[in-house]
């Protein structure tokens, strides 16, 4: 009897336990409804450039790390320039404002830069409500990159909008429709609302187009070197610009990789390894230009390998630190730089 009272007792404690469980587990859900969905947490932001490090990987796998993306909210308009595997989604939960995206960008037309693209234009279409395709700057060959894109996304096009409806699913708002930039005739790309985007040609051989942008807005200005070399023209581009997103690889770290993939018999793999480092640069190059530049703050990004703790970040880095005197930093997925116009402070934040 005494038994049957304990088994009875301890069902009935564990009853109340998942119980418990279950309504606390309600109440946070709820809470976090409330205070974030639907909400437009970029409203609570100071007028300036923000930029949303939405992607800090490369092509390696990375569990931590979305392919190359960098978002910017510059006074009400919003742009995402390039668009690598998982940083749409990492973006939606950084609380970027989609319904203000006014046009996207690419630095190239490597597939790692875009093969979140699809992803992108949709949440332009839905998130953003958009009724007119989202223009996407680029070089040479991106209308048929968004062409083959909106082929692939062609049926689910038709599926959301019998499912909810023309007035919700615009039909005309779905896709992108291509912006060619040529460097060469001018390097304004974007001018609107008090806002510049500007673009240069830089070296990512045997890539035939590769550019970086300056994102200008209110006396505040930011720079995204895309892939290149190390640049002298990138670092006159940037010029009295507040910060400096600039792609890093570590040449030894690769090598190291490539000589542990040759010596279990992955040939290809070895050989990929040692020809990525002479069309990147390295963190003490990307330090380099930006010391020239003279920008209050690097933020190194498009990580080759990413450094998966800060030990590791520090040999990452090499000599880096000793070439840069401005504020120098491994740029990780959630990363919030934000410009006010009012003052000249960078300031850094982290959203996930």
């Amino acid at each position: 009897m005494k038994r049957a009272l304990v088994i009875g007792g301890v069902i009935l404690l564990g009853a109340v336990f998942w119980f418990n469980q279950q309504a606390a587990g309600q109440f946070v859900f709820d809470r976090a409804v409330k205070s974030a969905v639907g909400r437009d947490a970029s409203a609570e932001l100071p007028d300036g450039i923000h930029a949303y490090l939405c992607g800090s990987g490369s092509p390696l796998p990375d569990a931590d790390r979305a392919g190359p993306c960098i978002a910017v909210l510059a006074g009400k308009d919003a742009f995402v320039f390039d668009a690598g595997s998982g940083a749409i989604r990492k973006l939606g939960r950084m609380g970027f404002p989609m319904e203000k995206l006014a046009a996207g960008f690419l630095t190239h037309l490597h597939s790692d830069h875009l093969d979140g693209l699809g992803e992108l234009m949709l949440q332009a279409w839905m998130a953003g409500g958009r009724d007119t395709p989202l223009p996407v700057y680029g070089p040479p060959g991106t209308e048929q990159v968004l062409a083959g894109f909106m082929q692939a996304y062609a049926i689910d096009r038709e599926y959301r909008i019998a499912h909810h409806g023309p007035a919700v699913a615009r039909p005309g708002g779905f896709g992108g429709v291509a912006r060619i930039l040529d460097p060469s005739k001018g390097n304004i790309a974007w001018q609107a609302n008090g806002v510049t985007i500007r673009v240069i040609a830089v070296d990512h051989r045997p890539v035939d187009h590769s550019y970086a942008y300056r994102i200008e807005y209110g006396g505040r200005a930011l720079v995204i070197s895309g892939d290149t070399k190390r640049s002298d023209e990138l670092a006159a581009f940037a010029k009295g610009a507040d910060v400096m997103f600039h792609e890093a690889l570590n040449p030894a770290m690769v090598g190291q990789i490539g000589s542990a993939l040759a010596a279990h018999g992955n040939a290809d793999g070895a050989k990929i390894m040692a020809d990525i480092p002479d069309y990147h640069a390295s963190p003490e190059e990307a330090a380099e230009v930006a010391q020239a530049a003279g920008v209050k703050a690097l933020v190194l990004y498009h990580l080759v390998p990413a450094p998966p703790i800060a030990l590791v970040g520090k040999a990452f880095l090499g000599k880096a630190e000793d070439q840069f005197e401005g504020d120098l930093r491994l740029g990780n997925d959630g990363m919030l730089v934000s410009l006010p116009t009012r003052g000249e402070a960078v300031e850094f934040d982290d959203l996930l």
